[in-house]
């Protein structure tokens, strides 16, 4: 019998990542020395006290049952007094928190919740791929919104067709920024709700480096923003705030009116997390975090580490503001084929900017997720390539 699948299926993006991933594993099964920084998969365990948790949780009987549909009120609760305590921002627990499987899932979601086939959805050029995925669910359009190095990586409202605006009903934004890894000012995301409010867009901010800032400086939540609650919402998660990465848990908060869509979507979906690591989530929430400004400290020691290395072999890089660098491919040139020759050749994993939108070209995204010794010597790998001093036994 011939399977034919739904054509929302067949669209979806296929997984560049994947691929790759699927390549380094052969690289590696053959012996080879590969320096992985495409992906931003922590490397670092998650704190004990928090596993500790989960431990002494999954020993509870109660906890083996099915979870209220849309998740314990007591992790809802840890999600807005974490937003209180570090941003400032009040929420009800009740109303304007839903827990998710990962942000991930969540981000898929609310295209799903708020786009009808023709839509059109207002699109940062670069962008996590996976916004991309919900909005193909939902048969909607996405319009891109290019974020360009003479703007800060931000998106220029006035550059958008008055037309266009009129069609959008959701916009996604993400900073600090995966890929450019730069941080929003308060006077962006200001503007940014009085463009929502004007042209009657749902704003989905994507804060999933919420707690890892650098340089003395935390990240601004969009939720500050006066009025920022009456026109989005927000999605964290605890997979980087606290390596938490294959737990698959955060949450969205703000506008009570997404929140619930999310939540009916996902009573359809899900019967909610395991209550064993939601209630480990609450404590990491709630309990110390000093491991988090730990994290913080090593990722930004790591950065500064590859940053030095770059700059000493000649190359322009602005400094990270995320747990990723994005740098510029050197000539201008494709983002593939530098990808593609620096893992072939140098045996050092990057993403190409090309597999995150039109405007990614021409840069490729590097993950400082990985110890400082593996990046000096990524550092070594490039810098040899660059400046053709790299020895390839395939080519003597």
């Amino acid at each position: 019998m011939k399977t034919e699948f739904a054509r929302r299926l067949l669209d979806l993006p296929r997984s560049s990542f994947a691929t790759t991933v699927s390549r380094i594993d052969q690289l590696v099964k053959a012996g080879e020395d590969v320096v992985n920084l495409c992906q931003g998969n922590p490397d670092l365990p998650t704190p004990p006290h928090i596993v500790e948790a989960l431990r002494r949780e999954v020993l509870d009987p109660a906890t083996h049952r099915y979870p209220a549909f849309s998740g314990l009120l007591e992790l809802k609760a840890a999600v807005a007094q974490w937003y209180a305590t570090h941003h400032q921002v009040h929420l009800d627990p009740e109303s304007e928190v839903a827990i998710l499987f990962g942000a991930k899932a969540g981000l898929v979601e609310i295209s799903q919740c708020l786009l009808n086939p023709g839509d059109v959805c207002l699109m940062p050029d670069p962008a996590f791929p996976d916004y991309w995925s919900g909005v193909v669910l939902a048969r909607a359009r996405m319009h891109a919104m290019p974020l360009l190095r003479e703007n800060g990586f931000l998106p220029d409202y006035s550059a958008l067709d008055p037309a266009t605006c009129d069609r959008a009903k959701l916009m996604f934004l993400n900073y600090p920024n995966n890929p450019t890894s730069v941080t929003a000012p308060p006077e962006f995301y200001e503007e940014t709700v009085r463009f929502a409010a004007r042209n009657q867009v749902v704003v989905a901010s994507d804060f999933a480096y919420a707690a890892l800032g650098f340089d003395g400086r935390a990240p601004c939540s969009f939720l500050q923003t006066d009025g920022a609650m009456e026109v989005g919402v927000e999605f964290i998660s605890l997979s980087k705030m606290f390596n938490m990465a294959g737990w698959r848990i955060g949450a969205v908060v703000g506008n009570p009116d997404v929140v619930a869509a999310i939540n009916l979507l996902q009573e359809h979906y899900y019967v909610s997390l395991p209550s064993f690591i939601q209630r480990a989530a609450a404590v990491a929430l709630t309990g110390p975090q000093d491991c988090v400004e730990e994290l913080a400290r090593t990722y930004e020691r790591r950065r500064d580490v590859f940053v030095a290395g770059v700059r000493d072999a000649g190359w322009h890089i602005d400094l990270p503001q995320s747990i990723f660098a994005w740098l510029p491919v050197p000539g201008g040139g494709s983002s593939s084929a530098f990808a593609d020759d620096l893992l072939t050749r140098a045996k050092v994993a990057v993403a190409p900017g090309r597999w995150f939108g039109e405007h990614g070209e021409g840069y490729v995204r590097v993950s400082l997720l990985a110890p400082e010794d593996r990046l000096k010597e990524a550092v070594i790998r490039l810098a040899d390539l660059r400046n053709g001093t790299h020895k390839d036994p395939d080519h003597d």
